[in-house]
């Protein structure tokens, strides 16, 4: 979990790697009415996200065996979401500094995420409380050293 720009769908995808289960990116669930609005400059409602997120829960329900879901789950209630049909459901918060993940937004081409609603997400994000099954990991670190730092918390 995290903002745009944190390297949830490269962590993602090097955890799964190492785990042996399914990935997949949540952008890839959105409608392309919410891509196009969040283009357009326009951060999404959480009515807006309800669809997106019970797309989510559905997924992670459906692979019995495991896997990797790289989503931003910036609020609570959106984790509350997923949980809601994977109850085991252990998140992995990248976290670090607004700065670093505006230059890197602002350095992708082809995604529909502009720059400019970064600090939505850091305005909207509730970080992981204590009784939520996760780790916060500074997402400076690089893919690899990340999972590794969070496999060793969560084992």
């Amino acid at each position: 979990m995290g903002v745009s720009g944190s390297g949830k769908t490269t962590v993602g995808g090097v955890l799964a790697q190492q785990l042996g289960v399914p990935f997949a990116d949540a952008d890839d669930f959105h409608s392309p009415q919410a891509k196009a609005k969040m283009a357009s400059g326009h951060p999404l409602t959480d009515i807006d996200r309800a669809p997106w997120l019970a797309r989510l829960a559905d997924w992670l329900a459906g692979e019995t065996e495991g896997c990797v879901l790289a989503c931003s789950a910036l609020k609570r209630h959106y984790r509350d979401v997923l949980r809601s049909r994977s109850p085991q459901l252990c998140f992995l918060h990248l976290a670090g500094d607004p700065s670093v993940v505006t230059e890197r937004v602002g350095h992708r081409h082809q995604h529909y995420m502009p720059a400019s609603l970064v600090q939505s997400q850091y305005d909207t994000l509730e970080p992981l409380q204590p009784d939520e099954f996760g780790v916060a990991v500074d997402f400076t670190l690089g893919p690899e050293p990340i999972v590794e730092q969070f496999l060793k918390e969560v084992q």
